[in-house]
């Protein structure tokens, strides 16, 4: 399990022999990209940290997907299970002069601090690479992904790994179904969590 120590994880030798650490947003989302890597003959190593992810409930769901999928295709995972989404919306609405931030605009931070985290934890832990699983998703915005990826190697001086994995998007909808993987309605935070039942309910009265 990964100890979280002055801000930075520290995690067991089997894994920091890893050659890229792939931060798993979700279960769903991350067989492709985990898998892809694995095909290209590296050595991968996943990383779940997601301070984003609201109400706690679904954080676990989350949480437990990912380890579910860890055992599935035997991937060693190291897992932030820290629920912390206050932190989160802190830094959000220091970013955004909007009383409501607005999708982009927030994401932007959502990307950031995330990625920023998995870069820390690959170079503290002595890893070559870091990728995420943001790249698989379709809803994602990759150019700002791949900008600010590519801004956390040169600070933390380890590579950022960009692969296009919406390729593979079909193919991991069918196979998180066939692992019975759990598959969130929204994309995690609580600002889309909202717009999500705003839509639901839309789409019930146009109906």
């Amino acid at each position: 399990m990964a100890v979280v120590e002055n801000g930075l994880v520290s995690v067991p030798s089997a894994c920091a022999a890893k050659r890229i650490l792939v931060h798993v947003c979700c279960g769903p989302c991350s067989i492709m990209p985990l898998k892809s890597a694995l095909a290209h003959s590296a050595e991968v190593c996943g990383f779940f940290h997601n301070p984003n992810i609201h109400p706690y409930a679904e954080f676990k769901k989350r949480l437990d997907a990912a380890k579910t999928l860890s055992r599935l295709i035997s991937v060693k995972m190291i897992y932030d299970e820290a629920y912390a989404p206050t932190g989160f919306i802190k830094g959000v609405k220091a970013r955004s002069p909007d009383k409501y931030p607005q999708y982009g605009k927030r994401c932007l931070y959502c990307y950031a601090s995330r990625l920023e985290a998995t870069a820390k934890a690959a170079a503290h832990n002595g890893f070559d690479a870091f990728s995420s699983s943001l790249l698989y998703s379709r809803y994602q915005n990759h150019e700002k992904i791949r900008l600010i990826g590519n801004a956390l190697a040169r600070k933390y001086k380890v590579s950022f790994y960009y692969e296009d994995f919406r390729i593979g998007w079909q193919a991991g909808i069918t196979e998180s179904k066939s692992m019975g993987l759990y598959r969130q309605r929204y994309c995690g935070c609580v600002y889309s969590k909202m717009e999500s039942k705003a839509n639901g309910k839309h789409a019930k009265k146009g109906a």
